[in-house]
């Protein structure tokens, strides 16, 4: 039995995590400033879930504030650290770039200084597709040139990145970074396409799409997504490894399917395409099944049929949350 520490394990992904690790039987303690970035009863919702297992604690930490995050070094040593702590959302860095940097950049310096302090030998980083920029290969590979970001959220995912290996050199911290293309499923996070479409047509609500819906993402779901993390937490020495984005659709394609799903039509209104969003994205994880052994086993309509699910057995509550 290990003991994790999770960063943002209030967070859609690291709830995940964290409940994975737990099943296990491993020790989780779980660090999370319940931000609102968005509708806190979500996190509210995945956090109840993950203090009512037995082994998991939780201290209410924000880890841009170096104090805190030190201050955990005087219980029990962590077999690895899992940073998936984040300000995310391309469309929001642009209104506010500086709390992306105070949790992406600073947030991953502390809890590196904290793993150095504390000689934990690992850490797990959570990056982006958003680092390869405008003109990547579709699926796109690792050696993907990423040093040319087009928003805040991306450049901060691209200083932290730096900061880990920086780290990794010089205190020989062995570090995965896997950078998620787009994750779906239960308890997703509100303010991505997913939840909203779902929202929208489940409630009869106008679904507001950006752009002519040619546009497309690969999707993953979030139990794959989860499971890679934690593969990602064997010896590399320092990595960068696509996880997710392996079923590419369209936005227009999504939106049939969910309409299939729930027997609802959906009202679609075009909005501008956002200069901040990316045309396309699709993952190569090639590297991923070749070094930590993943490939994802949910297929799009399946997940989504579960997302779908979900929404409806939460649908009280979930149809109130704020998606705005």
């Amino acid at each position: 039995m290990a003991r994790y520490l999770v960063a943002g394990a209030a967070g859609f992904i690291a709830a995940r995590v964290a409940e994975l690790l737990l099943a296990d039987g491993h020790q989780v303690v779980g660090i999370d400033n319940l931000n609102d970035a968005y509708d806190v009863q979500m996190k509210d919702y995945r956090l109840g879930k993950l203090i009512a297992q037995p082994g998991f604690s939780f201290h209410k930490i924000d880890i841009a504030n170096k104090d805190k995050v030190l201050s955990l070094a005087d219980t029990d040593p962590f077999e690895a650290i899992i940073n998936l702590a984040a300000r995310a959302g391309v469309r929001a860095s642009v209104e506010d770039p500086w709390v992306y940097v105070d949790t992406n950049v600073t947030g991953t310096l502390n809890l590196l200084e904290f793993a150095r302090q504390t000689e934990t030998p690992k850490f797990v980083m959570a990056s982006t597709s958003s680092i390869y920029g405008q003109d990547a290969p579709l699926p796109t590979p690792e050696s993907t040139e990423s040093s040319r970001p087009l928003q805040p959220y991306a450049a901060s995912k691209k200083g932290a990145e730096a900061m880990c290996h920086a780290y990794h050199f010089l205190n020989g911290i062995d570090v995965t970074v896997v950078r998620y293309f787009t994750v779906y499923g239960p308890s997703g996070r509100p303010d991505m396409s997913m939840f909203r479409f779902i929202r929208w047509i489940v409630e009869g609500e106008t679904v507001q799409l950006n752009g002519d819906g040619t546009q497309s993402r690969g999707f993953t779901y979030v139990d794959d997504i989860a499971r890679g993390t934690i593969e990602a937490l064997k010896p590399v020495g320092y990595e960068i490894v696509n996880l997710g984005g392996h079923e590419a659709i369209t936005m227009n394609e999504l939106i049939a399917l969910i309409e299939k799903l729930t027997g609802k039509e959906a009202t679609v209104e075009q909005l501008p395409f956002h200069k901040a969003d990316m045309q396309a994205n699709q993952a190569d994880v090639e590297k991923a099944g070749r070094l930590l052994g993943w490939e994802p086993s949910v297929g799009l309509e399946d997940g989504v049929a579960r997302s779908v699910a979900w929404y409806m057995a939460e649908r009280e509550w979930a149809s109130q949350i704020r998606i705005n």
